[in-house]
């Protein structure tokens, strides 16, 4: 257990160093930086000698390698860097994004893993005209363009029903219907082709667990097959599941980029837009860094799941 332990905290250490580093690059390499985007905004005309002294103001002349050792350095000492444009802490920056986009991701995972698993589960017991109707859902869910359907969505729901904002974001500790409102829409965007695709997956994996020995002895044992399904077949049906949500939770820190840029919700995504247009550096690597630990923590969640589950992963 232990030694499970220090190999998940090194590869967690790992990951965040190579995504941070490859931030750095990746943001380097790409044309402009902060101090153009700054002066830019202060005067239509700059010297040569004004975009330097920017520069150095800005700690961004230095090698691309002692910006990224300042960086660690901070991270070391519980800090982020900060804000190249405002000179906020990037934490104080960002603890106002996490909350939204935390509430679209978890969201969309609860209700794609609670209807893909029901739907799954039904259509792998009864069989026949619904799990075909589960494969042509899958199918769509997977042709429509996410900003497509957002657009549909806000049309339908928001303009001519009228029934959830079309935009933007309050509080739960604000007001938690309106916060129930705000996310519904995102929610529902993100989480369409995610029902679909953990039905299938549950649907697959309990066909395969149903047409084992074990469950012909159980129904020749007298059990009801509520019991049989819930109690013994999705428990043995699970772990690709646990898998899929996994990846799920993972895929959803890009899809809450489009999603809250077009219900302008001020989540992480919406903010990393922001501040590549900008070359802000600092905010990017912060924003990179939280999507990591989600990462990190999501991969924790299904490994906890798996020893959970399956004894023989619990016992290894």
């Amino acid at each position: 257990m232990v030694r499970e332990a220090v190999r998940w905290l090194v590869s967690s250490l790992v990951l965040l160093f190579v995504v941070s580093a490859l931030t750095f690059v990746l943001v380097s390499l790409a044309p402009g930086d902060a101090a153009k985007s700054i002066l830019a905004g202060q005067t239509s005309t700059f010297t040569q000698d004004q975009y330097e002294s920017m520069r150095a103001l800005l700690g961004i002349d230095k090698p691309l390698h002692e910006q990224y050792w300042d960086w660690l350095t901070n991270l070391a000492h519980g800090s982020l860097g900060t804000d190249l444009f405002s000179g906020q802490q990037v934490t104080e920056v960002l603890a106002g994004r996490i909350g939204p986009s935390l509430s679209i991701i978890l969201g969309t995972v609860l209700v794609s893993a609670v209807l893909g698993v029901g739907l799954g589960m039904l259509s792998a017991w009864r069989g026949g005209r619904l799990g075909r109707v589960v494969d042509a859902v899958s199918l769509l869910g997977f042709a429509v363009p996410n900003f497509w359907l957002a657009l549909v969505l806000v049309e339908l729901f928001a303009v001519r029903l009228t029934l959830f904002p079309a935009g933007g974001y309050t509080g739960l500790a604000t007001d938690p219907a309106a916060w129930l409102a705000s996310i519904t829409l995102p929610i529902l965007t993100l989480s369409a082709g995610a029902i679909a695709f953990v039905a299938k997956q549950t649907r697959d994996s309990m066909a395969d667990v149903l047409s084992r020995e074990f469950v012909t002895m159980l129904h020749a044992r007298g059990l009801s097959p509520r019991t049989i399904l819930v109690k013994h077949a999705l428990r043995n049906a699970s772990i690709p599941v646990v898998t899929m949500l996994g990846l799920l939770l993972v895929s959803l820190l890009s899809g809450t980029v489009l999603v809250e840029s077009v219900f302008s919700i001020p989540g992480l995504g919406q903010q990393a837009v922001n501040a590549s247009g900008s070359h802000n550096l600092p905010l990017i690597a912060g924003v990179a860094f939280y999507f990591t630990v989600v990462v990190i923590i999501a991969n924790l969640l299904v490994d906890l799941s798996y020893r959970l589950l399956n004894p023989k992963v619990r016992g290894s």
